[in-house]
């Protein structure tokens, strides 16, 4: 029997929190579980002490990102358990979840990590497996299908999709959204943990290239299913995390794009961020939005903007291990 860990990083999101703890209770194999609480101001906090004992509780009074708080609880655990679950506060494991993503790595040697399906609260397919990011996919981002360019580009190939997702066997991808994902502990002793200098978004993206250069596969596994909730956390700061965004996409580009690439990037980003700048003072003048939404979209832009123009001054990535 394998046993797992489980990290979860909390920021002011008790009540899922409450049903994602919940949730796991119905696994059948051995878990150590450690929430890491990112300076929550709600009861998430209280909430764990009181309900749930088992549970290994990390305080930390201010938000050091996601990464950082992931690789703090992967180090308390990854050498004690056979595999670690990565798993958003956001998420509501169904039974039979976790036993599958485990017994596919122990079925597949050389698969370092496997994301499972993930549902939408009403039990709708969400899309969880992506090819790396490059520019086409940047470019569809930035000027997205069904409102710049032909809307059946949204769930194609060029934007980063699997057809394999609409079907219900395992297929190797790139990475999975990092709401959920099982990596084995043998993976994580190799090539170490999340690149903290990302604060949010992306530092999944970068740790799966990381995992596949050295070798290992990474995998969806249909017959795992897990619900999830999405944006819990990163929703209560809109246009912070818009910049917070575009600077991680910047710094995975500063890492793992060619010198030429990232030219590109950047003259991409700038006409997306002029394009959606123009867009938000349409909004404002038809009414559409108001001057608090608007005054918010344009700090985001124009320090994006600001951002892009000083592509090269990205720090050395830092890997925790």
């Amino acid at each position: 029997m394998q046993h797992i860990g489980v990290v979860i990083v909390s920021y002011n999101t008790a009540p899922l929190l409450r049903r994602c703890l919940a949730a796991l209770e119905h696994c059948h194999l051995p878990l150590q579980i450690v929430v890491v609480d990112n300076g929550s101001h709600d009861e998430s906090v209280a909430l764990v002490r009181r309900k749930f004992p088992h549970v290994i509780l990390r305080e930390r009074p201010e938000n050091p990102g996601y990464a950082a708080a992931s690789n703090e609880g992967i180090a308390l655990l990854h050498q004690h358990n056979d595999a670690v679950l990565i798993l958003n506060p956001d998420t509501e494991v169904l039974p039979g979840a976790i036993e599958a993503l485990a017994d596919f790595l122990a079925a597949h040697p050389r698969v370092g990590l496997v994301g499972p399906r993930l549902l939408n609260p009403d039990h709708s397919l969400q899309r969880a497996a992506f090819r790396f990011p490059d520019l086409i996919t940047t470019a569809l981002d930035l000027f997205p299908p069904g409102e710049v360019l032909p809307g059946r580009l949204y769930d194609s190939w060029w934007h980063g999709r699997y057809p394999h997702e609409l079907g219900d066997s395992p297929f190797p991808i790139d990475y999975p959204l990092g709401a959920c994902m099982l990596v084995r502990s043998s993976t994580i002793a190799e090539v170490g943990g999340m690149d903290e200098g990302y604060f949010m978004y992306c530092e999944e993206v970068d740790w799966c290239r990381r995992i596949k250069q050295t070798g290992w596969a990474i995998w969806q596994v249909p017959a795992a299913r897990v619900v999830h909730v999405g944006g819990a956390a990163t929703g209560q700061f809109r246009w912070r995390m818009q910049v917070a965004l575009w600077r991680a996409r910047r710094r995975y580009m500063q890492k793992f794009a060619s010198p030429i690439t990232q030219r590109a990037y950047t003259a991409l980003v700038t006409v997306g961020m002029l394009r959606l700048t123009g867009k938000a003072w349409r909004d404002y003048l038809s009414g559409r939005i108001d001057r608090n939404t608007l005054r918010g979209q344009l700090l985001a832009y124009g320090t994006i903007l600001r951002d892009s123009s000083n592509f090269s001054s990205i720090p050395v990535a830092k890997v925790a291990g």
